[in-house]
């Protein structure tokens, strides 16, 4: 008797998401579950680890984790799985990595004490940090 073999199929090669369709998708997570004043920098020529990072408050810690849930909940649905969470625990300040695009969710408290807006357009133009919904797609 032989053994048997068992022949299994590869597995078709993943078709990366457009970073267009990702920011899209972040977008609609943010808008659905209310998160407040948002904002998108782009990012691209000043660090190598993502091209956007986004900015959104929520308005009490519940809302922050859950304005996280939904950005997750989202880019699996385009087929991003988020390299990392961080921050869910205390949830004053949930980051989720999604590769080409950084979520930063945040009690209105901590974004102003960390000031991200300010250190990542720190001498560059004004129009590197815009409100989201005013966006233009910038690929």
């Amino acid at each position: 008797m032989s053994p048997a073999i068992s022949v299994r199929k590869a597995e078709p090669a993943s078709v990366p998401v457009p970073v267009s369709t990702l920011r899209a998708e972040v977008l609609a997570a943010l808008e659905e579950l209310k998160a407040r004043d948002v904002r998108e920098i782009d990012v691209r020529g000043r660090t190598g680890i993502t091209d956007f990072m986004v900015i959104a408050s929520g308005t009490s810690t519940r809302h922050v984790k859950s304005i996280a849930d939904e950005v997750i909940k989202f880019a699996k649905r385009c087929g991003v799985m988020p390299l990392g969470v961080e921050g869910e625990r205390e949830a004053e300040w949930v980051l989720v990595d999604l590769g080409d695009v950084i979520v930063h969710v945040m009690l209105p408290r901590v974004r102003e004490f960390y000031g991200l807006e300010r250190l990542w357009t720190v001498g560059g133009d004004a129009g590197a940090a815009t409100d989201a919904e005013s966006s233009d797609e910038a690929e």
